[in-house]
């Protein structure tokens, strides 16, 4: 039978960016529907104040920043965890921008004028992801992405 994981990220307060009201709320609704009406197998919470993630050799916080979605990544997709026939299912909520035709992920310590070392490109999130095992990976990203201008890019 084919297992479901899922990452919801959630993010209302930011360092360098103007914070949102419903981001938090949201990444917990969609854990609590992963887990309740989808029984999903796992899900990975990372908000505002999630509790940090059992691992070894030590646990992984969960605060959306840089280092600690990076950290877990590289951690938790190393390997294969799942097989063919799992989806494993990536939903974000939070700021993002576009930058030299890369769209990137805004975490809570991210900052606009450094976005190669303090944002994570949707394009690598990916190829993390792929190493998980699953045959299906669906990315759920809503994110702002306001720069000043309405020009709809």
């Amino acid at each position: 039978m084919a297992r479901n994981w899922a990452i919801t990220i959630g993010i209302n307060e930011y360092s360098y960016l103007q914070s949102l009201k419903y981001a938090k709320q949201d990444a917990e609704a969609m854990k609590k529907w992963f887990e309740k009406k989808g029984g999903f197998d796992r899900v990975f919470l990372f908000t505002d104040n999630s509790p940090p993630i059992s691992a070894q050799p030590s646990p992984i916080l969960t605060r959306p920043t840089y280092l600690s979605l990076m950290n877990f990544l590289q951690r938790q997709f190393e390997t294969p965890l799942l097989n063919s026939g799992d989806n494993l299912w990536f939903f974000f909520v939070g700021h993002g921008l576009r930058y030299q035709d890369r769209d990137y992920l805004m975490l809570s310590d991210s900052d606009p004028g450094d976005l190669e070392h303090t944002a994570i490109p949707i394009i690598y999130v990916a190829e993390r992801l792929r190493r998980s095992g699953a045959d299906n990976i669906l990315l759920f990203i809503d994110a702002c992405r306001f720069q000043g201008s309405r020009g709809g890019m």
